[in-house]
């Protein structure tokens, strides 16, 4: 079950909201003040518990960046490009730590730290809180996608769900029930997840992984392959025959609407749904049972004999490079991701622990009956391009491949790869 908050939390979470963040000031005979930009009101109340765990040690205090991704980058971007001593702990999204490790704006982790802070961790987190073989994130929690689907629905297509699935069996077996598959197709971050995953599990990639490192100009990419056009060919055809109406400006709430009607029989999305779903049940928006007919699997494969690589979503805890608590907010992190931390996080956020050892929790396995397969999925996922330009990167994928009309395996990944070069040469405007 997830925990309420205490009445001290109500009390935090109420600043923050008020103020966007809790004011760093304290008395000079107090306890230094860490500031933690956080991307989730659920932190605050970790960051509370690490609080009292410190016994007068620090102070940490909850600063709350905007909803969406881009917001919360160009907020600290701005803030560490001048220098901001008072960014002591962020929670970042781990295509932006390259950028800012890149820059000059991150703490590198020590070694010893490192191999610390790598201990336990899932596969996947652990390799996107890396940048050209320096950690300048910690992995705090992570993210991955599962195929859900309806029993009824998968059993009626006669589809063996112990058995991995492909794409294109996906495809026949909505054609053949008239149902819809809902995917992310709207023209943001969801979509280059999906895209990445779609590369990936082909056996491809975006951007050359020896790139890292490089300058601009020098970073290869290596989307124009049998990878990339395999990824358009399974884009096309869902947006052609089973998607949804509204696909091109799907997200993932959409995704989850389209997949509680009666129209739809499967759907890739992140583990948050589970819980959406059992809220349906209670407050009357969906069957009481409802949840009796959802099933899951791993994610898709776009080979039968090719094991996927899963999407890979979550937050690491990185250090502001010119903080004043150095020592300090490495205790901090230290505390924000323990065991103990996870799970409490895991429960009260639904966001994915990265350690193992979290999916034996009890309360972990009775809230997420799933935990198992979400372990795995963290274990098989694959970062997105992990590059200082990742936002180039992003907008070009996002720009070529967005759902349907421009989507073609002959020109969409040779397209996709000029347009790189050229937004990467500084020869072309995204």
């Amino acid at each position: 079950m997830r925990r309420k908050p205490s009445r001290r939390m109500a009390a935090v979470v109420a600043g923050v909201m008020l103020t966007g963040g809790l004011a760093a000031c304290g008395s000079d005979d107090g306890p230094p003040v860490l500031n933690w930009y956080i991307n989730n009101l659920q932190q605050a109340e970790i960051g509370e518990a690490c609080t009292e765990k410190a016994d007068g040690a620090y102070t940490i205090s909850p600063e709350l960046l905007p909803n969406n991704a881009s917001g919360q980058r160009e907020q600290l971007l701005r803030r560490l490009a001048a220098n901001d001593s008072s960014i002591d702990i962020m929670s970042l999204d781990p295509p932006f730590m390259a950028e800012f490790g890149h820059a000059g704006f991150l703490r590198e982790f020590t070694d010893a730290e490192r191999e610390e802070f790598s201990e336990g961790v899932l596969r996947g987190p652990l390799e996107q809180s890396l940048y050209d073989d320096k950690m300048f994130s910690a992995p705090f929690y992570g993210n991955t996608q599962l195929l859900w689907y309806k029993k009824s629905i998968a059993e009626a297509a006669g589809l063996n769900m112990d058995e991995p699935v492909t794409w294109d069996q996906l495809i026949e077996a909505a054609e053949e029930t008239d149902t819809v598959l809902a995917v992310q197709g709207r023209r943001n971050e969801s979509l280059m997840v999906w895209v990445n995953a779609l590369v990936q599990s082909a056996g491809g990639t975006i951007l050359d992984p020896d790139s890292q490192g490089l300058s601009a100009a020098e970073v290869q990419p290596t989307i124009d392959s049998e990878a990339g056009a395999e990824a358009a060919r399974i884009m096309r055809t869902i947006a052609d025959s089973v998607a949804p109406p509204a696909m091109s400006t799907a997200g993932e709430e959409e995704s989850r609407a389209a997949f509680q009607s009666d129209r739809s029989g499967f759907m890739v999305n992140w583990p948050y749904v589970w819980a959406a779903f059992k809220a349906g049940e209670g407050d009357g928006t969906l069957p009481e049972n409802f949840t009796d007919d959802i099933g899951w699997a791993p994610y898709p494969r776009v080979d039968a004999d090719t094991p996927t690589s899963t999407p890979l979503g979550g937050i690491g805890l990185s250090i502001g490079a010119f903080t004043e608590h150095e020592d300090l907010a490495v205790e901090a992190v230290r505390c924000i991701r323990s065991l103990e931390s996870q799970v409490q996080y895991m429960l009260l956020a639904g966001d994915p622990a990265i350690l193992e050892d979290a999916y034996e929790d009890p309360e972990v396995l009775e809230a997420f009956p799933m935990a198992e397969t979400i372990k795995e999925g963290l274990i098989d996922a694959g970062p997105r391009p992990i590059s200082p330009f990742y936002g180039d990167v992003t907008g070009v994928i996002q720009q070529e491949f967005h759902p349907p009309n421009t989507l073609s395996p002959e020109s969409t990944p040779r397209n996709a790869d000029e347009a790189l070069r050229g937004v990467l040469a500084n020869e072309r405007l995204l």
